[in-house]
């Protein structure tokens, strides 16, 4: 458990004060392994799916490889990083949704506790948290050197539409239907 986000800023909590220099052991090697997972879906995507697929999920992973290959060959901003991987609590539910989907199990009670979980920890641990990053930018951008603050702000502004849009087809697919 000590390699997960939300226990780092727990038993690290000098991390909530300097996201840019300061992390604990392990936590670059988090950041680095998390980058290889990215690289590792984004050419599996590329061999095996459909362009028109997957093209979002492509430019989602080219953004966060990016940024997360900056973090970690400057060992710097990894802290910031950690943050960004509080996101991906709720791929848990993402991808458990798409395999009930699969298995054609939609009209369970399963399927349907999974999408209020799935809804919640969206709103929690997506929205909230690319809300908190974009704040986190916009109130330290004197302290952020420019190419490094260009390069989060795109990332931002990437992130936070698409997760919003996605956020909307899930709610249109599992609650307005």
């Amino acid at each position: 458990t000590h390699s997960l986000s939300p226990c780092r800023f727990y038993l690290h909590p000098e991390m909530s004060k300097d996201l840019v220099g300061t992390h604990p052991p392990g936590a670059h090697s988090l950041v680095a392994v998390s980058v290889g997972y990215f690289l590792e879906d984004f050419v599996d995507m590329l061999c095996n799916q459909k362009l028109h697929q997957s093209w979002e999920l492509l430019f989602h992973h080219s953004v966060v490889i990016i940024c997360f290959g900056i973090a970690v060959l400057h060992h710097q901003y990894v802290g910031f990083a950690l943050v960004a991987l509080l996101v991906e609590i709720n791929s848990i539910f993402l991808h458990v949704r798409q395999i009930l989907l699969m298995a054609n199990l939609v009209h369970t009670a399963c399927y349907r506790l999974n999408s209020l979980v799935n809804l919640g920890t969206y709103v929690v641990f997506r929205i909230a948290t690319l809300a908190w990053m974009s704040r986190w930018l916009f109130l330290n951008r004197h302290n952020v050197p420019t190419a490094a603050y260009a390069v989060g702000t795109a990332g931002m502004a990437v992130m936070t539409p698409m997760n919003i849009v996605l956020f909307w087809r899930l709610l249109r697919s599992d609650f307005f239907k």
